[in-house]
């Protein structure tokens, strides 16, 4: 038998060994998933576009203030699909599949694939040059479904598959870096009216969540998409609503996130065996941001890391920007994106919260499915 014979036989027996033993933690311990697959923008970008040619990065400082220094987070700790990752005792933060070390045997415990920019429609995040959009997510997802086929064969890998954990962020872009960009007229939004727009993101949307369940997919969370008109960006660009969010942001958000829910009733009804989760993250952000004080914020407006701007919205957080002493005290970290003590919050309401924060279970009851 030639050496690299040798080491393919090798490398199976360690796949099989290894998905023998997270098949039997998830038979037999509770709240447990052999593992976190990660679909998204740059709310739980791991740090895929630090290796992409694009406008939208975080790997320098002050990104990653309070997590050891930049790792092309977009916050300055941790994201929400980390921080379920550790509550649920998932070995580590689950990689960006970009990243050269994402291969092997690593990939049995889940693979992140979000990009900064990233969203629904492929022509969404333009103005940043590269991105991965959702289309090309599920491609590289692909790509690690084949991998992990080749190393143990289809069996095992559908079972992996079809009891670990799969999370979709993805939406504000297509609003924030579509929709809204300057470089779309009034007069094309005229055009394309919002109920348009929403019914193409839905029309894509449901094409997408439909391959990913015929990828092997079966628990799936949805997050809907946030108070976008609430980000310090959106405040500073419409500074006519004062102290208050910024209306037709919210507005088409919510006409999406009415029209999600429905999608997301329709999949799991449509499609054998699947469990489909609905994350209303505009209902726990909005609570948050009207309520800050109650939980431990000074400011549920203002930007931590800032330039310019009355909410410290105007300009990318980056090397030049001024940062808040306490983080653990702001809503928001940057222009767009929560800080990790609001990320911690998102986070244990997703796991641990009622039918109005994620329907129809929570991520905890998923587990034990």
């Amino acid at each position: 038998m030639s050496e690299l014979a040798n080491r393919q036989m090798i490398l199976r027996i360690v796949f099989q060994i290894l998905t023998l033993e997270l098949l039997l933690k998830t038979c037999f311990a509770k709240d447990v998933f052999p593992a976190n697959f990660v679909f998204g923008d740059s709310l739980v970008d791991a740090g895929n576009n630090n290796y992409i040619a694009s406008l939208s990065k975080a790997d320098f400082n002050p990104n990653g203030i309070d997590f050891g220094g930049p790792t092309g987070r977009f916050t300055n700790g941790r994201t929400i699909v980390d921080i379920i990752s550790q509550e649920l005792g998932l070995p580590g933060f689950t990689p960006p599949y970009l990243a050269p070390t994402t291969r092997g045997p690593v990939v049995l415990h889940g693979v992140n694939y979000a990009s900064g920019g990233g969203g629904i429609l492929n022509q969404t995040g333009n103005i940043f040059g590269g991105r991965i959009n959702f289309d090309a997510q599920l491609d590289n997802f692909e790509n690690t479904r084949q991998d992990i086929i080749s190393a143990m064969g289809a069996s095992a890998m559908l079972e992996l598959l079809q009891t670990s954990l799969f999370s979709i962020t993805m939406g504000s872009n297509d609003f924030i870096n579509n929709y809204f960009t300057p470089i779309v007229s009034a007069e094309e939004q005229r055009l394309v009216p919002p109920e348009m727009f929403v019914a193409s993101m839905i029309a894509r949307f449901r094409q997408q969540l439909t391959r990913l369940y015929n990828l092997g997919a079966r628990k799936i969370i949805v997050v809907n998409v946030g108070p976008i008109g609430c980000i310090p960006y959106e405040r500073d660009l419409n500074p006519t609503f004062g102290d208050n969010c910024a209306t037709r942001p919210n507005q088409l958000a919510q006409l999406f996130n009415t029209e999600l829910r429905s999608l997301i009733n329709e999949l799991t009804t449509s499609l054998k065996g699947s469990i489909f989760l609905y994350a209303d993250v505009y209902r726990i952000v909005d609570n948050i941001i009207r309520n800050y004080r109650s939980y431990g914020f000074d400011s549920g407006s203002f930007a931590c890391c800032y330039v310019a701007g009355r909410f410290g919205g105007l300009v990318p957080c980056g090397p030049s920007s001024k940062v808040c002493a306490d983080r653990s005290k702001y809503v928001f970290w940057d222009p767009y994106h929560p800080s990790d003590a609001a990320n911690v919050i998102i986070a244990k309401r997703l796991l641990d919260g009622d039918s109005g924060d994620i329907f129809p279970i929570n991520i905890r009851q998923l587990a034990n499915v």
